[in-house]
């Protein structure tokens, strides 16, 4: 059925957008189409990372140690301060920690950026305690810091105990909430750059040099369309993986906690669910139109200058809104192709997509009045010829 055309002219206006038809999915356990299928994990999700839509859930929100899947948040908050590159001498407290480790010793003059690489390739819980000190003075305060956030992020089942996802009472999260935060954490680019690297340079030490470090995400090697994020594991929690990868434009994230065949399974999800999301152009519903003063014309069209792609899933209907952010109006002359405003697409409330917005023709402006004589305005009040 074809939708009303529909003028908007307010500087902010919602209107929703049926982008695909078709029937909403069945609220299944685990799938696009709905049939049995499960792999060998305690957990596991897999995300459209654009709209944070579910592809696959299996025991989504069951509550389960991480293990160094926790230093996504703890990599993500230490590249969020200020100062990155600031050279300060870690604290040799902080560094005594057993597991993995960067190879921080007592005395190295370290920087935050050096620490969070040596989070995402090395896994070094070195690196986690030294960042968490340097940070909010204690291990402590800084896991303050990271359940904070990841209750602004929406992580409803997720609580940190420590900075490095050593194993520790209390310390959880779930499939679910760990591709929130691997969704978050991408959208941070030294993030994404470092967790996609296969290797890293580094530089600290005393004096500090620079040292290369090996990532420990094969999926990296193993398979080519991924571009990170995280490895984990720990006796009590198994192997755990959150991992992204990108093709044609889509990317999706893929979690799997105790999970031991993780590289394989991951690989699997890949190929199973990449043929099943597609990108349909965002466009706006109806016609956009901007009041104009002074012009030669009452208001004038304004146009994106690009259609954004929206992750369409197999068999699910995509329901997307718009807003408008515009002047309520414009003065002219206006030129065409001047950027006045943009129109952002939502999906369930968050800003998925974007373009600008563009004058679509050029406006000229009325030519000016001339001022009469005082001849004429007497005559205008006499009403005379």
């Amino acid at each position: 059925m074809k939708l009303p055309r529909r003028q908007l002219t307010l500087a902010l206006l919602a209107i929703p957008l049926f982008l695909a038809l078709g029937l909403a999915p069945a609220q299944a356990q685990c799938l696009v189409t709905g049939e049995d299928y499960t792999v060998g994990a305690k957990a596991a999700v897999v995300m459209e990372a654009q709209t944070g839509e579910l592809l696959f859930a299996q025991e989504p929100r069951k509550r389960l140690p991480m293990a160094s899947t926790t230093k996504i948040m703890t990599a993500l908050l230490a590249l969020e301060q200020p100062g990155l590159d600031e050279e300060f001498i870690v604290d040799p407290d902080a560094i005594r920690v057993e597991g993995s480790s960067m190879g921080l010793r007592e005395g190295d003059t370290v920087t935050l950026r050096a620490l969070a690489g040596g989070m995402l390739a090395a896994s070094g819980n070195d690196a986690a305690g030294a960042a968490a000190v340097r940070i909010a003075g204690s291990k402590d305060a800084f896991v303050e810091r990271m359940n904070q956030r990841a209750a602004d992020l929406g992580l409803a089942d997720t609580h940190f105990v420590t900075p490095s996802g050593l194993d520790a009472e209390g310390h959880y999260s779930t499939a679910y909430d760990m591709a929130l935060l691997g969704r978050a954490a991408l959208q941070n680019p030294e993030f994404a750059r470092m967790a996609g690297e296969k290797r890293l340079s580094l530089a600290f030490g005393s004096p500090p040099y620079q040292r290369s470090l090996l990532n420990h995400n094969r999926l990296l090697s193993l398979y080519p369309d991924t571009i990170g994020i995280k490895t984990g594991f720990t006796k009590t929690a198994g192997r755990c993986l959150v991992s992204a990868a990108r093709r044609d434009g889509v990317t999706l994230i893929v979690v799997t906690l105790g999970c031991g065949d993780d590289w394989n399974t991951h690989i699997a999800l890949y190929e199973r669910y990449f043929p099943k999301v597609s990108l349909r152009e965002a466009r706006p519903q109806g016609e956009i139109l901007l009041p104009v003063t002074g012009g030669d014309r009452a208001s004038v069209p304004l146009v994106p200058t690009e259609f954004p792609g929206l992750p369409q899933v197999e068999g699910r209907e995509l329901l997307v809104s718009q807003k408008i952010f515009a002047p309520n109006f414009a003065y002219a002359p206006l030129k065409g192709g001047d950027i006045v405003g943009k129109i952002v697409y939502y999906r369930d409330g968050e800003p998925v997509a974007q373009s600008p917005l563009a004058v679509g023709e050029p406006v000229d402006a009325l030519p000016p009045e001339v001022p009469k004589t005082i001849w004429e305005k007497i005559r205008d009040i006499l009403g005379g010829p």
